[in-house]
């Protein structure tokens, strides 16, 4: 694959505490590691892609703080093209404080600035045309809907990272969206009260022509013009599960931009999720093309 995939949406900076075990009560709890990572959907999307050894450019904004400085730094590491990562004077980069317990379960509590500028006339949409796909979170809408909307114009396939709090504007994103990858969670929040391929069914209704379910360790259930399926998760030594929603959504786009069957892409996709959480930190435990087959090939 040639082309870039576009990638649209959040980027951040994690301070991350490893933990024992939460408390039941407010108290004082000592970390037993702590390390500082590149964090945001569309951020961690994006390295996922590059560490794979695709092409990601990532379309977003940072303040001009010290927190901005290490975002775009850890992108540059990671190879991910940050030409349209924009700076504001007036804005704070969003960070986050990510504890995480002995099961590599997290809690994070997120810092964003809703003052940040949200315009959209510096995006360079006619870099959409020769894209080989767009993936887009629900953090930057007034971008989501600029960018699906010209890919939909130029036949440019879309991936969406359906997660917590886009609720209000879902239905209107799902209507420009290809490929709408929910977690479970905000699943549940969006169409409660019926099961997984209810749900999916639904929101096939709305658009898209995939819908599907992360599910952790259980994998992925999907839904398409097809029928749908299912990928089984993969048992590894959890350290982690910070970005491995993110890691799955880089690790499909990527197989479905080099023209690979769903149940392929799900299956990479399951792998490098599984493989990330075996680090601290959303993109430490990030695998490479070769290290994921060797994954796979080590689990027929």
């Amino acid at each position: 694959m040639t082309e870039s995939i576009i990638c649209i949406g959040h980027a951040a900076l994690d301070r991350i505490y490893r933990i024992e075990r939460f408390p039941k009560t407010p108290t004082k709890v000592r970390a037993l590691e702590h390390i500082e990572s590149g964090g945001g959907m569309a951020a961690n999307a994006a390295s996922a892609i590059a560490t794979l050894g695709g092409k990601a450019e990532l379309w977003s904004r940072v303040g001009a703080d010290d927190a901005g400085l290490k975002i775009k730094a850890g992108l540059r590491r990671a190879g991910v093209d940050i030409r349209y990562v924009e700076t504001y004077e007036e804005g704070r980069s969003s960070t986050s404080a990510i504890l995480v317990d002995h099961a590599g379960e997290r809690m994070i509590v997120g810092a964003r600035d809703i003052n940040m500028p949200s315009g959209t006339s510096w995006l360079p949409l006619e870099r959409i045309a020769k894209a080989a796909l767009v993936l887009a979170d629900m953090r930057w809408l007034e971008a989501v809907r600029a960018g699906f909307g010209r890919a939909r114009q130029a036949g440019t396939p879309t991936v969406l990272d359906a997660d917590l709090g886009g609720r209000e504007s879902m239905v209107d994103i799902l209507a420009m969206t290809d490929y709408a990858l929910f977690s479970e969670a905000a699943l549940e929040e969006f169409l409660p009260a019926m099961d997984h391929r209810d749900r999916l069914d639904r929101i096939m209704l709305m658009g898209p022509r995939h819908a599907g379910v992360t599910l952790g360790a259980k994998g992925y259930l999907w839904r398409d013009t097809f029928g749908g399926g299912e990928c089984p998760g993969f048992e590894v030594e959890v350290a982690d599960t910070t970005g491995a929603g993110d890691a799955f959504h880089g690790a499909f786009a990527l197989m479905l931009a080099e023209g690979h069957p769903i149940k392929d892409c799900a299956r990479v996709a399951c792998a490098v999720a599984a493989m990330k959480c075996t680090r601290l930190g959303a993109r430490s435990g990030l695998p490479k093309r070769a290290e994921v087959e060797a994954f796979l090939a080590s689990r027929p």
